[in-house]
Parts: structure tokens; C-alpha cells; sequence
């Protein structure tokens, strides 16, 4: 972390979210393909134990990011990052179909950025 304390917190914010959204991707959604056999309440227990390492990035993204932005702005970045990287893991990870909708949510979401940024 202290190699990021010399970056501009809206870097700091951003890189710590992507990271914080690996892992919050692959405990949301990795059990689906890793423990698709195994009991949910195992599912559950694994992907609990890879949020944690999704909250100690998480926590400080936001706290870090508060600084600088709204609630609402880590809300909506949060969200774009999330899209950002779940279309990926979805196509190539869990072998999902590349659809049009992607691009549809992804298109929402650059509105959404616009109206929570443009009073900033």
C-alpha cells in the first residue's frame, strides 16, 4: 500500500477498486465453474473467505476515495469497474456468450458516470 500513497488518490481509488474487484468477481461468480459439484454451503464458506480479500482493498478504495469523491462517484466508479471486468470473466473464464446487452449495461453506465460526474 505504501507504494500507492504516492499516486493521486483518484489512481489510488481506481486501482485499489479493480483489485478489490478481482477478487469480489471470483468469490460472486468463480464458485460457479471451481465448485459447481460441491455442496452451496462450501461454495459459500470458499467465496466468503475470497471477499475478504476483496474488502481489506475495498474498504481502504473507499475511504481513500472519499477524500476526493461523493458516495455516489465510488458508486457509480465501483460499478463501471465491476461491468468492466465481470464481461471478460464471464466470456473467457465461465464460457458466457459475448451479447449485445453488454454493451447496452455498459452504455447505462457511461450515463451514469456523465449525471453523478458532471456537477463535480
Amino acid at each position: 500500500m505504501h507504494a500507492l500513497q504516492s499516486l493521486p488518490i483518484p489512481l489510488q481509488t481506481i486501482l485499489l477498486l479493480v483489485a478489490s474487484n478481482i477478487f469480489m468477481t471470483m468469490a460472486w461468480y468463480g464458485h460457479l465453474k471451481n465448485l459447481a459439484t460441491a455442496p452451496w454451503y462450501v461454495a459459500a464458506l470458499v467465496s466468503w473467505g475470497i471477499a475478504l480479500f476483496e474488502y481489506l482493498l475495498q474498504v481502504p478504495a473507499n475511504r481513500i476515495g472519499h477524500t476526493q469523491f461523493s458516495v455516489g462517484q465510488l458508486k457509480i466508479m465501483q460499478e463501471v469497474i465491476t461491468l468492466t471486468l465481470f464481461v471478460p470473466f464471464a466470456v473467457f473464464y465461465l464460457n458466457e456468450p459475448l451479447k449485445w446487452d453488454y454493451l447496452w449495461a455498459g452504455l447505462c453506465l457511461v450515463g451514469a458516470v456523465y449525471f453523478i460526474f458532471r456537477s463535480a
